[in-house]
């Protein structure tokens, strides 16, 4: 659906706004959209925050280095944790790259997110070989695919 592409509109209502310029009900503007989820056409509906303007100035990207074995079992329980935004596994770049588990924790400052990374750490124990955090230095605009319209 072309009228998400920017995103939801910003009010208390967003399908009941999206129904009204698309001249549709409101539960049809949800119908459609979980089609689209169902089909795979998009994977989520969520809210993208700005951590910056919420107070989250430190955010560090942490990257681990864990058994290929175990790295999926191991991102479920990290990626499970409160603090940790968003988890992902990738592929090594060896021999410059030895890191295949991505977790993304905010903090008001360095200390917070250092915290943050000890807890991993320690929930990781043995598994984690070696690790590091890539703190953010400057706000990338984050957009998803756009279609011709």
């Amino acid at each position: 659906m072309l009228a998400t592409q920017a995103g939801l509109p910003l009010v208390p209502k967003p399908y009941h706004a999206l129904a009204a310029e698309l001249g549709m009900s409101a539960a049809e503007v949800q119908r459609r959209l979980a089609k689209m989820l169902e089909s795979g056409l998009i994977r989520r509906i969520g809210a993208v925050p700005n951590h910056y303007a919420l107070g989250y100035t430190a955010n560090g990207m942490s990257v681990w280095d864990v058994a290929d074995d175990r790295v999926d079992a191991l991102g479920e329980r990290v990626g499970a944790l409160a603090f940790v935004t968003h988890c992902y596994r990738r592929p090594r770049q060896l021999p410059a790259w030895r890191y295949n588990l991505f977790a993304m924790v905010h903090g008001a400052h360095r200390a917070e997110v250092e915290a943050q990374v000890g807890r991993i750490a320690a929930l990781l124990g043995a598994d984690s070989r070696a690790h590091e955090v890539l703190y953010s230095t400057r706000i990338l605009k984050k957009t998803g695919l756009r279609l011709a319209g």
